[in-house]
């Protein structure tokens, strides 16, 4: 009897929970009615890219997931160059930085073709890379090494730059050379194998500095070849003694198309002693003076001026002694002289300084001696005697100044390329290309 009521109990108890099932399924047969969509869980998708912080908007359409899920954000390191990977044609010179944002450089390196490294710099925050060194022409360099996003993650550096390969490499010389010692007029040149295009461009490249500082200005001249060469000039003479730097940077800079600078050079030298020729034609005399003190004045013959033809005497410019500074430029023990026009080729001529690039001279003449010191009877050049012209020869300095003064004729561009003194300050200025 005992077992029969539990038994009894149990089977009620069965009952209520088919009740109770069939009610929750009514339940939910009601809620469903009331649903337009469906009972459904939605699933946000979130992705991370560069600069972005918040998580995007749900789709309208979520799909039905049992749970919610995301997908894998992507690294926020962003790894740029400039100019871009791939590039070409670039010149050596031109600079190149490798740039992370939202992250930093872990590791780089920029190889040549040999696979050696480039020099170059890692910026103090580690978010940039700068190129230190010029490169080679017509090389290809590859870029390796990693970045560290903000959120951690590591990403690839890849690429590589191609140099431009020039049809022309423009080779450069300066005057004074490297250890030179010279005058207190001495103009500094700059000569190029092709003429630039861009003048300002070279000529910012070109810089020069003294010791003590020395006011001047750079210009650009025409050269005897047609070329225009740049030149350089102090406001008054050189101070003795002067330290004087040039420091030209053309390598890899473009003078004109497929045109490029072939190397840098620089040159340093020094400014001698204070010399200075003073030659007045009418005086008949040549002084030459140190410091500003007369240390020797030879009798001297210059340019006759004129010629005559059919027993009639003319006026012939071309025998008048230029006026104005000349430069000392060039010296020869014997040099051989020529002019057809009147009447001598290959004259050798002993202790010749040049001072201009129209043919004017100082040197000895035996012929003349008779004449110096009383007239002027030669084709236009300064005549001294054997013995002077060897001790003013031997005195002389590349660059010091002689001037001439007491006839209608000026020194002009037209009598050669070192005619720097004959123009006022003001207008030497003119001739800068900045």
């Amino acid at each position: 009897m005992q077992f029969r009521r539990r038994f009894r109990r149990a089977h009620r108890s069965s009952g209520a929970v088919r009740v109770l099932l069939a009610f929750l399924a009514s339940l939910l047969v009601v809620v469903s009615a009331c649903s337009t969509g469906g009972l459904s869980t939605s699933t946000t998708t979130v992705t991370d890219t560069v600069g972005q912080t918040d998580a995007s908007a749900p789709s309208s359409g979520g799909s039905s997931s049992s749970s919610s899920s995301s997908t894998v954000a992507a690294p926020v390191a962003a790894v740029t160059a400039s100019p871009a990977f791939g590039s070409s044609d670039l010149s050596p010179v031109d600079p190149i930085t490798v740039s992370v944002a939202q992250g930093t450089i872990t590791d780089f390196t920029l190889t040549n073709p040999a696979g050696e490294p480039v020099d170059g710099t890692l910026a103090a925050d580690g978010t940039s890379w700068t190129v230190g060194e010029p490169l080679g022409f017509g090389k290809t360099y590859t870029a390796t090494g990693s970045a560290t996003g903000t959120d951690g993650k590591v990403v690839p550096i890849s690429g590589s730059f191609t140099t431009v390969t020039p049809q022309t490499e423009v080779r450069t010389t300066v005057a004074p050379a490297d250890g030179a010692v010279v005058g207190v007029a001495a103009p500094i040149t700059v000569s190029f194998g092709q003429e630039p295009v861009d003048r300002a461009l070279i000529q910012r490249n070109v810089t020069l500095t003294t010791t003590p500082a020395v006011e001047g200005s750079w210009g650009w001249l025409e050269s005897n070849d047609g070329r225009m060469t740049l030149t350089f000039r102090p406001e008054e003479y050189w101070p003795e003694n002067t330290q004087v730097h040039v420091d030209v940077k053309v390598y890899g800079l473009e003078f004109g198309p497929g045109a490029y600078g072939a190397s840098d050079l620089t040159s340093d030298f020094t400014i001698g002693r204070n010399q200075v020729v003073k030659a007045d034609v009418n005086s008949h005399q040549m002084v030459v003076e140190q410091d500003g003190v007369p240390v020797a004045s030879y009798p001297a013959s210059y340019g006759r001026g004129v010629v005559v033809e059919n027993g009639v005497e003319k006026v012939d410019p071309n025998l008048i002694t230029r006026s104005g500074v000349h430069v000392v430029n060039e010296f020869f023990e014997t040099k051989l002289m020529s002019n057809p026009r009147y009447g001598y080729e290959n004259l050798p001529e002993k202790w010749a300084v040049r001072i201009s690039n129209n043919g004017e001279f100082i040197h000895a003449n035996p012929n003349s001696v008779g004449a110096q010191g009383s007239s002027n009877v030669t084709h236009g050049c300064i005549n001294l005697s054997t013995e002077n012209a060897e001790a003013y020869y031997k005195s002389a300095l590349w660059g010091d100044p002689v001037e001439i003064t007491g006839t209608e004729i000026q020194l002009s561009p037209a009598d050669g390329d070192i005619w720097v003194w004959g123009v006022s300050w003001a207008e030497w200025q003119t001739l800068s290309a900045l």
